[in-house]
């Protein structure tokens, strides 16, 4: 009885610190923009209202010269992007990785963290990874969740989305995958990709998931939701 106690308030820490963290009073910057197809800005109202239940300061804008000011990133906890491809001048690069770099975490979902910013892949190696095909366009397909802090109790679930293929850093951390069936590409059949990942870049985490070509996809899926808002929290300072 006493072992078992122990195991159980092991598990309840574990759990706490996994994806408990408390976000009051944490300051998170929502960064919208780029290609509408995404619906960014549908995107970042989710979030919004994620944000409010958590009792977080928060800033939602549209646009990457969010960036201009390093002083003023250096100040946030947590930077959530939704940005499809894109432009970003040196300048505003500079200061969001340097942010980062230095404590800022970075987070998002799709296209909006993993498929901005093309010709940057300055930008790509800070996030780990970045879109190159999704064969077959909108299919169905598994997500697999692994063993992970963040995956405590969630399940595996299927959706009818993009299923990304991605090139990635072999640094980061696998979360979740998905095994592609080579129905479109047959020499891809049995290939193994992830679709969520963490990892850390200086002093800041990186959290990237790659659903959510619709982000009405976290709103109908309980466990993309968590997944989503548990990485939230852990790539916040």
């Amino acid at each position: 009885m006493k072992k078992n106690t122990i195991y159980l308030i092991l598990f309840t820490l574990t759990l706490n610190f996994s994806f408990g963290q408390n976000l009051k009073d944490k300051n998170i910057l929502v960064v919208w923009g780029g290609w509408d197809g995404h619906q960014p800005e549908l995107f970042a109202k989710h979030i919004e209202k994620w944000l409010i239940s958590e009792n977080v300061n928060y800033k939602i804008h549209n646009g990457v010269d969010a960036y201009s000011d390093y002083e003023e990133l250096i100040k946030y906890d947590l930077i959530i992007q939704s940005v499809t491809m894109g432009q970003i001048n040196d300048s505003e690069l500079n200061n969001l990785i340097k942010a980062v770099k230095n404590g800022v975490g970075f987070s998002g979902a799709h296209g909006g963290i993993a498929d901005s910013f093309r010709n940057n892949p300055s930008y790509q190696f800070m996030v780990g990874g970045q879109w190159v095909s999704h064969p077959g366009g909108k299919v169905k397909f598994t997500v697999n969740i692994l063993d992970d802090e963040l995956t405590i109790d969630l399940m595996d679930f299927e959706l009818f989305s993009e299923q990304w293929y991605v090139h990635f850093d072999p640094n980061i951390d696998i979360i979740a995958t998905t095994t592609f069936d080579g129905k479109y590409y047959p020499e891809i059949d049995g290939v193994v990709m992830p679709i969520a990942w963490k990892k850390l870049y200086g002093k800041g985490k990186i959290f990237c998931l790659t659903i959510g070509h619709d982000p009405d996809e976290f709103i109908d899926e309980e466990n993309a939701w968590k997944l989503l808002t548990r990485g939230l929290k852990w790539a916040t300072r």
